[in-house]
């Protein structure tokens, strides 16, 4: 058993996480305060996991481990009711973020990630990112609801969202709940394939399985396919609307029989695939204009899951931006960059239409950009931002001055009113003094304040 030393875990919890850890593989090493905690690292070098729920309190012991023990694995755990501590965490240098209770296996992967570091360079691309599923916010702990009720049947499930909002993420998180043991994932992107090659990719390429049935009226698929290759697993498609309706309607006779035909034999298969789709929050209009068959939409609809876009679940940023800057900074083989409190505070604040993949690509230029020095400040983000007709979208245009006069009026107002008007929240989140917010707002003409009452 792997020890992992606990700080402030309370006491009703205790006995489930233990067993829960256990099952991973991990024993738990009790503590009830940063000394208590010090004292134990003294004796044995170890990952610690840091419950925020006493708040400022428990960040203080983050933020004291940190300082006297620079080189200890360190994670914390959230409250759901508290996202604002997720933020106070990154910025503490915390390694992950969980969301109580700690789940086994995001621990379990997250400490493989931190142990493989120096080893070598991180190979996850944000699809295959299962880690990177944070739940901080409302939105998000819903989808986490829906992926458990989707493990517990096989039907098939629909998940709508734009893209980058981690459709094919939630797929494979609900895969992973279903099978315990080496079943496979077989993902399909038809806006990737020629329309006249989907056909062959997803039934195979043989002669004998270009005939629309078998002499049993089975569909047949052949070994060299993509239905074979998921059989036992799942098979997820993305942009199905881009499939020729011959496929959509074969695929739909599939799921409608629970059978097939193996093309070489004529053997008859149990049709053991579940299937998911990702689509856009649009998809309706391609069924009503027939560029989605109704009987398939209708037979991979069974649940249906909503992803939230990036914007809208703003708890969850903090997180996801340190997950995101520790894997390409170890891809690029350098120390992991610390955030600056305002510079975390803008990357929040950003609409990011291109959800999670526009906040992977703006940090890989940003880590890119860097001359050295660990830490990530305001004016990096500054350099790949600019205002254009109101709106925040990503670019190199202008100087970093101009880019900075363009932007502070808008920021400050914005992280104002993401405060609720409390200025001296506000003052700390943009690392300045209340009484400079106060004049800078004079000036700038910005109004929703509220004095200390």
């Amino acid at each position: 058993m792997k020890p992992i030393l606990y700080i402030g875990c309370p006491q009703p919890e205790r006995a489930a996480t233990e067993k829960t850890l256990a099952g991973a593989g991990m024993s738990i090493v009790w503590a009830d305060n940063g000394t208590q905690a010090l004292n134990e690292l003294q004796r044995c070098e170890m990952p610690v996991l840091v419950d925020l729920s006493r708040g400022a309190a428990a960040l203080q012991v983050a933020r004291d481990l940190r300082a006297q023990r620079p080189a200890v694995l360190l994670f914390a755990v959230v409250d759901d009711h508290r996202p604002d501590l997720t933020a106070e965490a990154v910025l503490t240098g915390v390694a992950d973020v969980f969301a109580r209770p700690p789940a086994a296996r995001r621990l379990v992967n997250a400490l493989e990630r931190e142990k493989n570091y120096e080893a070598r360079p991180s190979a996850r691309t944000l699809e295959m990112a299962g880690d990177a599923l944070y739940s901080h916010s409302p939105s998000m702990r819903e989808v986490v609801t829906l992926i458990a009720r989707a493990a517990i049947v096989k039907t098939g499930v629909t998940i709508r969202g734009e893209e980058g909002t981690g459709r094919q993420v939630v797929a494979r998180a609900i895969h992973a709940a279903q099978h315990e043991g080496a079943a496979p994932f077989v993902s399909v992107d038809c806006a990737a394939h020629e329309s006249a090659d989907i056909d062959g990719l997803l039934f195979g390429a043989s002669h004998r399985s270009r005939h629309a049935e078998s002499s049993s009226g089975l569909e047949r698929i052949s070994r060299n396919c993509r239905l074979h290759d998921a059989l036992g697993g799942t098979l997820y498609l993305q942009n199905v609307a881009e499939a020729p309706t011959r496929a959509q309607a074969r695929l739909a006779r599939l799921l409608r029989d629970g059978e097939a035909a193996l093309a070489e034999t004529g053997a008859t298969l149990r049709f053991d695939v579940r299937m998911m789709a990702g689509v856009d929050p649009n998809v309706e209009a391609s069924v009503e204009d027939g560029r989605v068959r109704a009987d398939l939409f209708k037979r991979l609809s069974a649940i249906r899951i909503d992803m939230p876009p990036l914007r809208s679940r703003r708890e969850d940023i903090p997180a996801l931006t340190n997950y995101f800057l520790r894997e390409i900074c170890a891809r690029r083989r350098l120390p992991p960059k610390a955030l600056s409190r305002p510079a975390l505070s803008l990357i929040t604040a950003l609409p990011w239409r291109g959800n999670a993949i526009e906040l992977q690509l703006m940090l890989e230029s940003i880590v890119a950009g860097l001359s050295g020095g660990k830490g990530i400040g305001i004016e990096d983000v500054l350099a790949h931002v600019r205002l254009d007709a109101g709106a925040v979208v990503f670019g190199n245009g202008g100087t970093l001055r101009q880019a900075r006069a363009r932007f502070e009026s808008e920021y400050i107002a914005h992280v104002v009113a993401q405060h609720h008007g409390r200025i001296a929240e506000a003052a700390k989140a943009l690392g300045i003094q209340r009484t400079n917010l106060y004049r800078k707002m004079r000036s700038l003409r910005i109004k929703g304040g509220k004095k200390p009452g």
